[in-house]
């Protein structure tokens, strides 16, 4: 596989797990900082592209990253802390995330507006009868 000459390669990947933040070095020397929910909610995954038609991914404002691949030296497998595995994230992916990031998010909260959605986590409730 070969990598797109106008996307910069991805030459460290730091995960800081307590402020639940990837930050990404490129090889042009920039360095951007996305939040795992963007991450999470932006997967490049058939489950979150819906096959064209993308899913509103929800309830995401928590999530974290549990493990993070090198697939190649093109991509880099992330492994939420939700369960979420399937997306590989490209050097293209990972850079037009980074570069379009305002957009994108203010893109995805007018979605969550519309759908009357949220990004705050289920809380598990642990429901007890008594008889």
């Amino acid at each position: 596989m070969t990598t797109d000459p106008a996307s910069p390669m991805v030459t460290n990947l730091k995960l800081k797990r307590k402020s639940r933040i990837l930050e990404i070095t490129f090889d042009s020397g920039d360095t951007h900082q996305i939040s795992c929910e963007m991450l999470r909610v932006y997967s490049p995954s058939a489950e979150v592209h819906g096959h064209g038609n993308p899913v509103l991914v929800t309830h995401k404002k928590n999530v974290n990253i549990k493990a993070l691949t090198p697939v190649g030296n093109y991509a880099v497998k992330i492994v939420f802390d939700d369960g979420h595995d399937t997306g590989l994230f490209s050097w293209k992916v990972l850079y037009d995330l980074a570069t379009n990031q305002a957009d994108l998010w203010e893109n995805y909260l007018a979605r969550l507006r519309a759908a009357k959605a949220s990004r705050e986590p289920l809380i598990d409730m642990a429901v007890k009868y008594h008889t």
